[in-house]
């Protein structure tokens, strides 16, 4: 599907043979493009640009794991920040509610926007620009900022703590159970996503979802998975160790309720790290919102590095 607005034209890449056209614009993702087309993340239709003659404008591509049907994420949204052009924001805009209407099926709510960005980018005047264009564009289409994130990297080296004695570890013994302690982990929350969650939806109906979307599609063991107890054997909270299609990661750490601000956060990631650490993970990935200073605290003193932020936007 073509368009051609004035001298503009809007289209999907013809395959993995206009790569290069398509990674002309720089971005962090560029990496990864030709593998996740390879695997079934990307899709040529999926994968849009605007071109004025043959210099590219603007691009956007969505994102989903291998062998969904739909696409689960907008991660790919770049304007040429070098152009003079005094209608790029427009252009950006034509294209995204071009593409947005063939990329995403009749009537569904767009997919989130997730955006990586440099951990000071509020400190570079270039980097302050670039965001607040591409927001700019989002927000014309009826986009709203959801929350900025902590990405979060631990290197081989960092000391990894041996275990405390306090608490006990075991693995869980099936999904029924680590569905009830995230239902449990909400109560509190300061995790931007789930208290959108909590807005639409049960506790447990939220905790169910989050666990069959994401959780449940690690195919890294699930033998990796720790819950802490008490010497008496009650439950503390859960820590979720695995491998997505790019990196090792804490996919999920949460302390029950009744037992937070007792440091047990700190045991718990220690455990996960360990647990990847000893499977010869080359870095582990994490995140956890701008706005939960608990978490974020509690990585930094796991020595973990804040080596970039996320910024999501979601549409109503």
């Amino acid at each position: 599907m073509t368009l051609v607005k004035n001298d503009l034209t809007v289209r999907p890449i013809a395959g993995p043979e206009e790569l290069g056209l398509f990674s002309r614009l720089h971005y962090v993702l560029n990496d990864e493009l030709a593998d996740d087309l390879a695997q079934g993340r990307r899709r040529p239709e999926w994968m849009w640009v605007a071109l004025r003659g043959d210099r590219l404008l603007a691009r956007a591509a969505w994102w989903s794991r291998t062998g969904e049907r739909d696409p689960l994420f907008l991660d790919v949204l770049d304007l040429d920040d070098s152009a003079a052009d005094p209608d790029l924001l427009d252009v950006a805009e034509h294209l995204v509610r071009a593409a947005t209407a063939k990329v995403v099926p009749a009537g569904s709510r767009p997919p989130e926007y997730n955006r990586f960005v440099p951990a000071d980018w509020r400190d570079l005047p270039a980097a302050t620009r670039a965001v607040g264009d591409r927001m700019t564009v989002l927000e014309r289409t009826g986009a709203r900022l959801l929350v900025e994130r902590l990405r979060l990297e631990w290197r081989p080296g960092t000391p990894v703590p041996a275990p405390g004695g306090r608490l006990a570890f075991r693995r869980v013994r099936d999904a029924e159970e680590i569905v009830s302690l995230m239902t449990a982990v909400l109560d509190g929350t300061l995790d931007a996503h789930s208290r959108a969650d909590l807005a639409a939806m049960t506790p447990r109906e939220a905790a169910l979802t989050h666990y069959e979307g994401e959780l449940a599609l690690y195919t890294s063991p699930r033998d990796w998975w720790r819950i802490a107890t008490l010497p008496g054997g009650d439950p503390v909270g859960f820590v979720v160790p695995a491998r997505n299609s790019y990196h090792p990661v804490i996919a999920y750490i949460g302390v029950l309720p009744a037992h937070r601000g007792k440091g047990c956060v700190d045991d718990l990631l220690a455990e996960g790290t360990r647990i990847l650490a000893a499977h010869d993970a080359p870095r582990i990935r994490a995140a956890t919102d701008l706005g939960n200073v608990p978490m974020a605290r509690a990585f930094e003193r796991a020595g973990y590095v804040n080596f970039e932020r996320s910024v999501t936007m979601t549409w109503p």
